[in-house]
């Protein structure tokens, strides 16, 4: 995981500690006071928000505590690793897309990164700047060009 990761997991944690937590108590005691539990609504509506919030505090408490945190400040090079920013060439359109190498819990494909164990991760770790990469996507294999490699932190 990289720093940056970590530190928004850790923001995630933080907010739902002081923020979502004690809403959703304030939300459970106030469907309390409209009577009948078996038939109120809100009750369980604020009963199934509070689950999910203490199971996803649990998740995030777990991934932090396993965390291994990989300072991308430190690396250099243009061989591909966890961490780098691979600028890539389409073969067939020469259309060139850039992506950040990350970790599972980090990846998110509209902000540009990608998870390390996905395919094309997997395909990029070890592979050098002019090299190229094949991937079995679901509308076929797709060539790349390592175009870049960079480490931004």
């Amino acid at each position: 995981m990289t720093s940056a990761g970590l530190a928004a997991l850790e923001t995630e944690l933080k907010k739902l500690k002081s923020v979502d937590r004690p809403d959703v108590i304030r939300a459970i005691a106030e469907a309390r006071e409209h009577g009948d539990l078996s038939e109120n609504a809100e009750y369980h509506t604020a009963r199934d928000r509070q689950s999910f919030i203490e199971g996803r505090i649990s998740e995030i408490e777990d991934i932090i505590s396993r965390a291994k945190v990989i300072d991308i400040a430190k690396m250099s090079g243009n061989q591909v690793r966890f961490g780098a920013t691979v600028t890539l060439a389409d073969e067939d359109t020469d259309e060139e897309i850039t992506y950040m190498i990350v970790g599972a819990h980090e990846a998110n494909i509209k902000k540009g990164r990608i998870s390390i164990h996905s395919p094309l991760g997997r395909a990029l770790i070890g592979k050098h700047s002019g090299d190229t990469v094949e991937v079995t996507t679901p509308r076929g294999c797709k060539a790349y060009v390592i175009v870049y490699v960079q480490y931004l932190f």
